[in-house]
């Protein structure tokens, strides 16, 4: 899986980490700026599936726009 967080967040308009770490704030997501550094850079380790639920509903966006699917090499 590609993890896409920073393309879909541009797509929006959303060009700094924190803008997006901010918006999550008001939705009630807190993550410390070493996480977010991590989802926005591009390859986290892993991400909780409420925190994935709140990225979505900030952006406006599905699962499938954050994760892309990828065949083996």
């Amino acid at each position: 899986m590609k993890w896409n967080l920073r393309l879909a967040a541009a797509n929006r308009g959303i060009w700094k980490a924190s803008e997006l770490q901010r918006m999550l704030a008001d939705h009630g997501l807190s993550i410390s700026a070493g996480k977010l550094s991590g989802l926005w850079s591009g390859d986290p380790a892993s991400i909780k599936l409420s925190d994935l639920n709140v990225i979505c509903a900030v952006l406006g966006c599905g699962v499938e726009e954050l994760l892309i699917p990828q065949q083996k090499r």
